[in-house]
């Protein structure tokens, strides 16, 4: 500030008073440099000036020189009355000038100001007088644009207005991260009045809430300057102690004017509606995301275990914690009238058990493929009964004995923690079969009807492909007892030949094919060696290959060249239903040590010998039996003492993954010992080669050609 000389300077701090003044709070007042910016007073241009007793100018601020025009220099010593004010205003400024220095009463107000340019300008007054230690007086006069200060003005009215008649809850909290303001909508929201939350941190307000977070991300806006926006939270006020609730909160940094940091704006909204609505959204889209699952993984094998298991494992974790699939025994192996009867007990087959996690509750129930009988007062009992679902939604410790198999098990539902079950009826095709049960032990949620719907819809799915597989594996049981009641038991021991077989059907999930073998004695001690596949499977499949195989019998019965033999049969394969087919046929002659051996669209047979490697014979291949009018051809070759004769069908040797050239390679690699017994070369082969998945079943006969006694 530019002074006047003969201003005396006012009274300064005594010696042994200690430091300068303090603030409210008691930390020294915060030095403001020229580093620090503009303030609020530097934005409102707030002027200082004051006058002795005879009304001229004896100090003049910088801001006085911004607001008025005039230096000091050109100010000093000068009567302000004359240098501000205009002519017709003078009377009663000097007026207003001799009742503040008569009376000492301060005064404030709005009056023209001359500015050095010519121009006149509204300014705001504040003026009162000042004594020094001699008893004189002075008058201060602080001075604003007026503009200037009503545009301020207007913009804290409008800002308090905003905050306290917001709907949105806000509040403004120091750099301590405390608050300093809270507006009526965030008081509702809270249910705490403001004077709870001045000077207190947030987790000191509201404890049930997630306020470490929060106060992470206030302190990273208050570092960085740069706002978050609508972060989610959730969590309990005194509003409403008993419910969660949901808020969107966004975060400012608020500066002053010189562009420090003064402390954090936040704004609240509760939404916990919408939070609701898109958590229920959320919930329906993965229900029907475990739907289109379920539609998925179940029922890709025709396999009962297979199919159930799959079950457990879309139903769990996402819809319980422990699930068992239990079927009606008597639906399994078709003992069963329609319906079931409304007295007495009924028998189970477990056939699936699955649970996120190691829990007592899967030692509760009862063991895949054991039987179980549970009486009426069972829940399972009573949802088969009923076809419909029984919920236990707080399942109490006397409702763990109508669950269990027993009061051990009971117990160790007990320890598991079992609070909520479920069970929920397989129905297929009109008729009860089973029933899923499920339950939660660690998901602290209970079963409601929107998991009830949801367990049914995959109940309904899965009892589906569980009855498929049901009657898939009735019917593929028929067709194996067929097929093998079909195929010879124990062949004829043979002159000259050490003859060993194998028969091995596809894996449970495939159907029950064609192959066959037979060990035909001839006349002479010559013996016909047989080996065919039946295109197809099911029942058909083993009905067509019995056929065949009793007119190759009979035909290689007459002795008649296998050429021969197969040209008959390709006639009785035309007219069995059109059925196609392949085969080979091999006649041994002990006393000559030769074999003739004619194919019809089969895999070439392999010989083996000691001193001579593995080899596929180069045969006519011919057609197989059913394409009609094609003829055969037979040929001879040498088998000495010791070689043996593979015949083999091609589910021996047929993949999806390699190329059958590979395949046969590897069959006559695994025929290296011509000297090893011939039951261990038939596991070796069947071991080696066969997968368990494999869809083909498979017939194998090896012969080894022994002394004629």
């Amino acid at each position: 500030m530019n002074t006047s000389d003969d201003l005396p300077a006012g009274p300064g701090p005594r010696a042994g008073e200690g430091p300068g003044p303090r603030s409210v709070s008691g930390a020294a007042p915060e030095p403001v440099g020229p580093s620090s910016g503009r303030g609020l007073l530097d934005v409102l241009g707030v002027a200082a000036v004051v006058l002795d007793e005879e009304g001229r100018i004896k100090l003049w601020s910088p801001q006085a020189e911004d607001l008025f025009g005039y230096t000091a220099q050109e100010a000093l010593g000068r009567p302000a009355a004359r240098l501000l004010v205009d002519e017709e205003h003078l009377g009663v400024v000097l007026a207003l000038f001799q009742k503040v220095m008569g009376t000492g009463k301060p005064w404030a107000g709005v009056f023209p100001v001359l500015h050095k340019d010519g121009t006149t300008r509204l300014a705001e007054f504040r003026n009162m007088r000042l004594e020094d230690q001699r008893g004189r007086h002075y008058a201060l006069g602080i001075a604003s644009d007026q503009a200037t200060l009503r545009r301020l003005e207007r913009d804290l009215a409008l800002s308090l207005r905003l905050v306290a008649q917001s709907p949105i809850g806000l509040a403004v909290l120091d750099t301590d991260l405390r608050f300093v303001l809270v507006n009526p909508a965030l008081e509702r929201i809270n249910g705490l009045p403001a004077a709870q939350h001045l000077g207190l941190r947030i987790h000191e307000v509201l404890p049930h809430i997630d306020s470490a977070v929060i106060d992470a991300a206030m302190a990273e806006v208050l570092s960085s300057g740069v706002p978050l926006l609508d972060q989610f939270t959730t969590g309990r006020t005194p509003a409403d102690p008993d419910q969660d609730h949901a808020w969107s909160v966004s975060f400012y940094r608020l500066d002053d004017p010189g562009g420090r940091p003064i402390g954090i704006a936040a704004s609240i909204v509760d939404v916990t509606e919408q939070y609701e609505t898109s958590k229920a959204v959320a919930q329906a889209r993965q229900r029907l995301a475990l739907i289109a699952d379920a539609s998925v993984r179940i029922g890709t094998t025709l396999d009962l275990g297979v199919t159930a298991r799959e079950l457990g494992d879309i139903a769990v974790p996402q819809l319980a914690d422990v699930a068992t699939v239990d079927v009606i025994d008597e639906v399994i192996t078709g003992d069963h009238p329609p319906g079931i009867a409304d007295g007495g007990t009924v028998r189970f087959r477990a056939l699936a058990v699955r649970a996120d996690r190691p829990t007592p509750a899967t030692r509760a129930a009862d063991p895949v493929g054991s039987l179980a009988r549970y009486d009426a007062t069972r829940v399972v009992t009573q949802c088969v009964r009923t076809g419909r679902p029984v919920l236990l939604a707080h399942a109490e410790r006397q409702d763990l004995d109508r669950i269990a198999r027993d009061a051990e098990a009971a117990e160790l539902l007990a320890e598991a923690g079992l609070h909520s079950y479920l069970a929920v009826p397989l129905i297929a095709r009109g008729e009860v079969i089973g029933a899923l049960g499920l339950q939660r032990t660690s998901n602290p949620l209970p079963f409601d009807e929107d998991d009830v719907l949801l367990a049914g819809e995959l109940a309904a799915r899965a009892a589906v492909c569980i009855d498929n597989a049901r009657w898939y594996q009735k019917q593929r049981h028929t067709a194996l007892t067929l097929q093998r009641h079909l195929l010879p038991h124990h062949p004829t021991p043979s002159p000259g030949l050490e003859i060993a077989y194998r028969y091995q059907p596809a894996g449970s999930s495939a159907e029950v094919g064609g192959d066959w073998f037979d060990v035909v004695p001839l006349p002479d001690d010559k013996t016909a060696l047989v080996v065919g596949d039946v295109m197809g499977s099911g029942i058909n499949a083993a009905a067509a290959m019995g056929q065949l195989r009793t007119a190759a019998r009979t035909l290689a019965e007459l002795d008649l060249d296998p050429a021969a033999v197969l040209t008959r049969l390709d006639h009785t394969a035309t007219g069995v239903g059109h059925t196609m087919a392949t085969c080979v046929i091999a006649v041994y002659d002990p006393h000559r040590g030769t074999c003739r051996i004619a194919t019809a669209g089969h895999l070439p047979p392999v010989r083996t010998g000691p001193g001579r490697p593995p080899e596929l014979l180069d045969l006519p291949t011919g057609a197989p039996l059913g394409v009609g009018g094609v003829p055969f051809e037979a040929t001879a070759l040498d088998l000495a003492v010791g070689d043996e004769l593979v015949l083999y069908t091609d589910g021996l040797v047929e993949t999806r993954d390699q190329d059958i050239d590979t395949r046969l390679q590897a069959l006559t690699v695994l025929l290296d010992d011509p000297e090893r017994p011939l039951e261990e070369t038939c596991d070796l082969l069947l071991g080696r080669l066969r997968r368990p998945d494999d869809r083909d079943d498979v017939a194998l006969l090896i012969a080894r050609a022994r002394p004629l006694r």
